[in-house]
């Protein structure tokens, strides 16, 4: 499912633990490049997701087992990867981590100063949104496997981490202290930074992602992924596409806030187009239009409109709002079926029948990281080729019952069930914001 080309792994045997590993996206690149890989996630439907297609996981909070069970953890494994939760930070969200910036660059100097984990925790409590602190683990777990008898107090060699743009200067932050300072065992690493857009890597989405690789010093400088396709150019297309919006009478997002396209491609012309909606969602009848809900904030006016020959929007948890239209002519346009969970994760480059499972499906899509970034993330990570631009579209093979109830044995402690262990779902609540009120809407006359 990767390119031919002979490349040697930087490490012998690869194996993944991946942070926050919502319902595979990591993994399935993983499995994609052959890497084994173990995720932790404590939302139960992602769990269940997972279990469904044969991924190895532990159903649990990511600090709970930093603190109280990381001497389980498999000890060979050597990449540490992950996206932390983004709702925080996301444009999206209240941003209480945006706002709290500075002082989570300041706790990631604390920590690799060696300082008290049960002091920083108790501080971390008085973050207005718990969820802020979460940016902290994947250094938490790097400085952990540094003190791990279990591991014979060997660090990570390979780090990859993912997050929204927002997240961008802490990744630096991480950089700063991974390469000058170290963790506190003296280990450093060469590290990149930068923000990617998925559909230069043939994601069929518009959508940037703030991303760190680092490698340890010993292992040679880490490169970022070349990209594979062509940047997608909003107003290109609006201006081509003008009157076809105009149908659905919303003026595009993209005709508000998109740069202007660039003169020229110099070597871009060597680049693949970028996957449009239309070529990636094979089973559904073209041409067709999608009006996102995404950066919309409640008004109908401010939400983009797309043809089948774009780019999806970015996709988030609000991908079952968007609406999809199908036109005969330029005359005749009319509301078809909405996007199918299959057809959302297929937008997220997840491969064709993918066992979504539980509840908040729309969410765990949204979500989840693209798994054809992902491998061109991990492959980078690991100095192997980038992964075939069709290396998702096999469709995927799910887990029997058998093997289900062996996965959730091992994840949850019981073959049917969640157990004690598993985390509670009220305990997954953020708090109530205060930074804003919402208007009521007026009841309708």
């Amino acid at each position: 499912m990767t390119s031919a080309a002979p490349h040697q792994s930087i490490l012998d045997k690869p194996f993944v633990l991946d942070l926050f590993a919502g319902p595979g996206g990591l993994d399935v690149a993983g499995q994609a490049l052959d890497i084994p890989s173990l995720g932790i996630e404590w939302d139960k439907s992602a769990c269940l997701t997972r279990y469904a297609a044969g991924l190895d996981t532990l159903h649990a909070d990511v600090s709970a087992v930093r603190r109280e069970a990381f001497e389980s953890l498999p000890p060979e494994i050597n990449v540490l990867a992950g996206g932390p939760p983004c709702q925080t930070y996301s444009v999206a969200g209240g941003g209480a981590g945006r706002k709290a910036l500075e002082e989570v660059k300041r706790y990631i100097e604390r920590l690799m100063a060696g300082d008290s984990d049960e002091e920083i925790d108790k501080e971390l409590k008085k973050l207005s949104d718990p969820r802020t602190a979460l940016v902290l683990e994947p250094l938490r777990y790097a400085i952990q496997a540094t003190r791990s008898p279990n591991r014979g107090n060997r660090p990570y060699d390979v780090i990859v981490l993912e997050q929204v743009p927002a997240v961008e200067a802490l990744w630096h932050h991480y950089a700063l202290v991974l390469e000058n300072t170290g963790l506190p065992n003296g280990t450093k690493y060469k590290v990149v930074v930068d923000v990617l857009d998925t559909e230069t890597y043939g994601v069929p989405q518009t959508r940037s992602r703030a991303v760190l690789i680092a490698r340890r010093e010993e292992l040679g400088e880490p490169e970022l992924p070349a990209p594979t396709h062509r940047a997608y150019e909003a107003k290109e297309w609006n201006r081509a596409n003008a009157k076809i919006s105009a149908q659905v009478h919303q003026p595009t997002l993209d005709e508000e806030s998109a740069p202007e396209p660039q003169e020229g491609r110099g070597e871009d012309d060597e680049l693949e187009h970028w996957m449009s909606m239309g070529k990636a969602l094979t089973g559904r009848k073209t041409p067709f239009l999608v009006r996102s809900n995404y950066g919309s904030s409640g008004h109908p006016g401010r939400r983009g409109v797309r043809t089948d020959r774009q780019p999806a929007a970015t996709v988030t948890g609000r991908i079952s709002r968007f609406v999809v239209f199908e036109h005969l002519d330029e005359d005749i346009v009319y509301e078809g079926p909405r996007f199918s969970m299959n057809e959302a994760g297929m937008l997220q480059s997840f491969p064709p029948d993918y066992p979504w499972s539980g509840t908040a499906q729309a969410q765990q899509v949204g979500n989840a990281v693209p798994p054809l970034f992902g491998a061109h993330l991990l492959s980078a990570a690991l100095g192997l080729p980038a992964p075939a631009p069709d290396a998702m579209r096999t469709p995927w093979t799910p887990a029997t019952e058998e093997q289900r109830a062996k996965l959730r044995s091992q994840g949850c402690g019981a073959a049917d069930d969640c157990t004690a262990r598993c985390p509670r779902p009220e305990g997954q609540t953020p708090p109530r914001s205060t930074s804003r009120t919402r208007k009521k809407k007026a009841a309708p006359q």
